[in-house]
């Protein structure tokens, strides 16, 4: 609900005009509460300027500002609740203002309070809904880890991650569809570096609790991206992993056992939307690379599943060290994007 006069004008978190991009959780406090990668706030208004009244568990969050779908800067919110200013003297007329988190949820929440507008201000109709949602479920590669880390060495910095430019969410804006991303970094379908596996998480909203469900009627997407398995790739090979030791015992999984595994994770995510079109993706790391087991599990699995709406695209092995570039990522997203263009109608 906005509140006071023309000249000093709050937009609450709930205001209506305010468009939401994500799983969001505004059921613990009077705020909305940010954890996935990719999620965003945008607002159509007018005013002098336009500030953000932020709040972050950690301090280490990174957030893209885009101002009138062209300058960007950058904000850290800090662990005190205090404003932001996104913008300052605005010219005459309307404006937008979309905030796009960068980081992914282990770096901790943020509650975004509302808006402040000054001057002139006046919140404007938020702009119809886009009519095609994407849906991505990934690890570091679809959450842009490092992807600003020129130096390839990987930093685990923060800093250097940005969703936004990810080939996730490049598709989403190439297509103009409404954008979901469910991703960590080393996660995996059988086994991560960590004791949490996606089957384990993609049904939460507050991602690092297990009793907090999401509502999946809340967003059905047409089509549905899966890039996983490569941690799997890795872990599978090390026997004296911890979480090896926990999810396998002495025995690395068979071919069976790999296959059953996938099959029943797509299945999951077919029963919550069974409509979607399902691309079962991989890449572009070296579980891509010529040869790679990995690739014929998915594309038996989904010829056990006999689903004609659910689909096999590979990203092409960027054949370099470390995590993708940003360079890469628009390799991968350009694959994708003429993949879906050649074979999904939505």
């Amino acid at each position: 609900m906005a509140c006071s006069s023309k000249s000093h004008l709050f937009v609450d978190y709930s205001n209506s005009q305010i468009t939401y991009s994500g799983r969001i959780d505004t059921s613990k406090v009077k705020a909305a509460e940010l954890y996935w990668s990719g999620t965003s706030i945008q607002i159509n208004f007018k005013g002098k300027s336009i500030s953000t009244l932020f709040e972050d568990e950690k301090g280490d969050n990174y957030y893209n500002v885009i101002i009138d779908n062209d300058s960007l800067f950058i904000i850290r919110p800090d662990t005190t609740k205090r404003y932001y200013q996104l913008a300052s003297d605005l010219p005459k007329g309307n404006h937008k203002i979309e905030i796009f988190k960068r980081t992914e949820w282990d770096r901790g929440k943020t509650a975004f309070y509302g808006f402040e507008i000054i001057k002139n201000a006046k919140v404007l109709p938020k702009p119809a809904a886009k009519k095609r949602r994407i849906e991505f479920y990934g690890n570091s590669i679809t959450a842009g880890y490092a992807i600003e880390d020129a130096s390839g060495k990987d930093s685990p910095d923060s800093t250097f991650t940005n969703n936004y430019l990810s080939y996730s969410a490049i598709t989403a804006r190439h297509f103009n569809a409404k954008y979901q991303c469910i991703c960590k970094s080393g996660i995996g379908i059988m086994i991560s570096w960590f004791p949490l596996i996606m089957p384990e998480m993609y049904d939460r909203l507050v991602p690092s609790d297990s009793l907090s469900k999401w509502n999946f009627s809340n967003f059905s997407p047409e089509i549905v991206v899966i890039n996983l398995f490569q941690n799997d790739s890795w872990l599978v090979n090390r026997p004296e992993n911890e979480e090896f030791k926990i999810r396998f015992g002495l025995q690395a999984p068979d071919e069976d056992f790999i296959i059953d595994a996938y099959i029943d994770f797509i299945s999951k995510i077919r029963h919550e939307y069974p409509k979607a079109n399902i691309i079962c993706s991989l890449g572009n790391m070296d579980a891509t690379k010529e040869g790679s087991i990995w690739i014929n599990y998915i594309k038996k699995a989904v010829i056990r599943m006999n689903d004609a709406k659910i689909y096999t695209h590979f990203m092409p092995y960027k054949e370099t060290s470390g995590h993708p570039s940003i360079k890469e990522h628009k390799i991968m997203a350009n694959s994708l994007i003429k993949f879906i263009d050649d074979t999904i109608e939505w």
